[in-house]
């Protein structure tokens, strides 16, 4: 199919008003939406109308409500009766023995030793753990029980504040 000087004119008209180009190729016939994309962009065509919109029905009515069977209790009784979830445990404290022999810097780490970083990396003390890690874990066993804690189940997350401790809000 080539474009006709009479197509290129429709094309414009059908442009400026609006049309997608789905719907230029639908109703031009013999070409697809991508060569009406091709072509508008080849004219420079930029300018365009309001594009058309596709209106959507709308229920003539709203629904009836559902009729409830006579057993059951309404949503708001057994809304107020939620069961009280236990807060989630805190996590323990566990004693680090910070042993001065198995400090280790970046390069004296090993598949071995703790990984756990200690103090801040600007500073001239700065160190990891260095003893020796869990198998299978980057940390060895004081160090694996705080970073690995086991998440709450989702009912507790639902029910607990958010909290953000690093930042400020307001």
């Amino acid at each position: 199919m080539s474009w006709t000087d009479e197509r290129v004119e429709q094309l414009k008209q059908m442009w400026i008003d609006g049309l997608s180009a789905s719907q230029i190729a639908a109703r031009l016939g013999g070409v697809t939406r991508n060569a009406v994309i091709g072509k508008v962009h080849r004219l420079g065509l930029s300018g365009r109308g309001a594009p058309t919109r596709v209106t959507r029905r709308r229920p003539a009515a709203p629904r009836a409500p559902r009729a409830t069977p006579a057993s059951s209790t309404p949503r708001r009784e057994t809304a107020s009766k939620k069961t009280a979830v236990a807060p989630a445990p805190e996590p323990e404290e566990l004693e680090v023995i910070s042993d001065p022999d198995s400090q280790a810097n970046l390069l004296e780490l090993t598949e071995q030793t703790c990984k756990w970083p200690i103090g801040d990396p600007g500073d001239e003390n700065f160190h990891f753990c260095g003893q020796r890690s869990a198998p299978g874990l980057p940390y060895c066993a004081a160090h694996a029980k705080m970073a690995y804690q086991p998440l709450p189940s989702r009912r507790e997350r639902k029910d607990r504040p958010r909290q953000f401790p690093n930042r400020m809000i307001g």
